[in-house]
């Protein structure tokens, strides 16, 4: 079983607005994206590499209600007062090539593995029932994708790339065991102390930017 970094996932009050703001503070366009039916979510992408990439997601006003919580808590009251002041990094996932075994494996909860689709794109991943982030998004998200399949090989070149990945929790050596548990050891990962939290370092056309 092994693991790494697959994308991570800035939420935003809608999709309009928080393009726009992502675009001005990367100094880049991002990539079409879609629509996830299950969830009444979508989003647009941004490449920041071979197999890693941002994900821009919001609620989809035009979407059936999808009858349980949406995903990365994005129906949480407290997260949607934060998300009317900006877009905010809420999670990050991993993509493991034995999704079954690294969810039985994990330390925390996951929940379920679902059947998802995005177009033609088609992945299974992990979705508490409750809807809401593993440990505040410290713990990623877990998602395996078809053999030869990634959505990255869609995007266009953006010029961005991730240096670094700050993830803060209260028990980071938890954290870290947990990552390791599942065979995900990445040099781009910082496992801190602190309340909950994330904070991606991205390399631009214009310089390092902080997302978080």
């Amino acid at each position: 079983m092994s693991a790494r970094l697959d994308h991570l996932v800035v939420a935003a009050r809608d999709l309009a607005s928080g393009t726009a703001w992502l675009e001005a503070r990367l100094g880049v366009t991002l990539s079409p994206g879609g629509a996830h039916p299950r969830m009444g979510t979508h989003n647009r992408v941004l490449r920041l590499g071979d197999g890693v990439y941002l994900e821009l997601i919001a609620i989809d006003p035009d979407a059936t209600p999808p009858g349980r919580p949406r995903w990365f808590g994005l129906d949480e009251p407290a997260l949607a007062a934060r998300l009317a002041e900006r877009p905010r990094l809420v999670a990050w996932v991993a993509n493991t090539d034995d999704l079954d075994a690294a969810a039985a494996a994990s330390p925390f909860p996951h929940g379920p593995i679902h059947e998802m689709s995005r177009g033609d794109l088609v992945w299974r991943i992990t979705i508490p029932d409750d809807g809401r982030l593993v440990e505040g998004g410290a713990v990623p998200t877990l998602i395996e994708w078809p053999p030869g399949v990634h959505p990255t090989k869609r995007m266009a070149v953006s010029g961005c790339s991730l240096e670094r990945l700050t993830i803060r929790h209260p028990a980071p050596a938890r954290i870290t065991a947990a990552l390791s548990t599942i065979g995900l050891d990445e040099a781009a990962l910082d496992v801190a102390a602190g309340a909950p939290s994330l904070a991606a370092t991205l390399v631009t056309p214009a310089g390092p930017v902080v997302v978080d």
